[in-house]
């Protein structure tokens, strides 16, 4: 490691983005799961996921709610960060490829606010939370770079089970629709 890496001010500043970047994702998450923030809770967000062609909707609604709180939370915390980073980061990677058709910026609904948060998270699973952290209090049991290893590798391919999964749904939505059929 570099001394500038090591500096108080590096340390602050890498405690502090993480710190800040948990706080959002649990804020995130907590509109999903209990309608806080002025979201629309498991029941509302299930509907909209629906919509998206997330099937089953309620089960889905629920694991991007803990995708965004729980891992903002043990990001917050620092604690068994490529985890936290992974779960967080491919959550926010479904979560923007949901917005693609609208562009890049979020001013028009693009996909701008869920990849930076995505990469921002992938950047913790990758390098670590940092010196003030439980992962760095607890001599880094959760925190392994094998662990970052495997966290990482499976983004991609989550993110893809999931795209693929709402491909079909989405697919099968047209063909009943296409069929006369009634799909609500």
């Amino acid at each position: 490691m570099s001394g500038e890496s090591t500096s108080p001010a590096a340390i602050a500043a890498q405690t502090l983005f993480r710190v800040a970047l948990g706080a959002v994702l649990v804020a995130h998450g907590s509109q999903k799961l209990f309608g806080w923030f002025g979201g629309g809770g498991v029941e509302g967000t299930a509907k909209g996921m629906h919509a998206m062609g997330f099937r089953p909707a309620k089960p889905n609604a629920v694991l991007a709610g803990l995708g965004e709180a729980g891992s903002g939370a043990a990001l917050a915390l620092g604690l068994c960060t490529p985890l936290a980073g992974a779960g967080a980061a491919t959550t926010m990677s479904v979560a923007a490829s949901t917005h693609v058709r609208n562009g890049f910026f979020a001013a028009e609904g693009g996909l701008e606010y869920p990849a930076v948060l995505g990469l921002a998270a992938a950047s913790f699973a990758v390098g670590g939370a940092g010196r003030v952290s439980l992962d760095h209090v607890t001599g880094h049991v959760l925190d392994r770079p094998w662990l970052r290893v495997v966290a990482v590798a499976a983004m991609p391919v989550v993110v893809a089970v999931q795209l693929y999964r709402r491909r079909l749904a989405l697919e099968a939505t047209e063909a009943e629709s296409a069929a006369g059929l009634d799909v609500a």
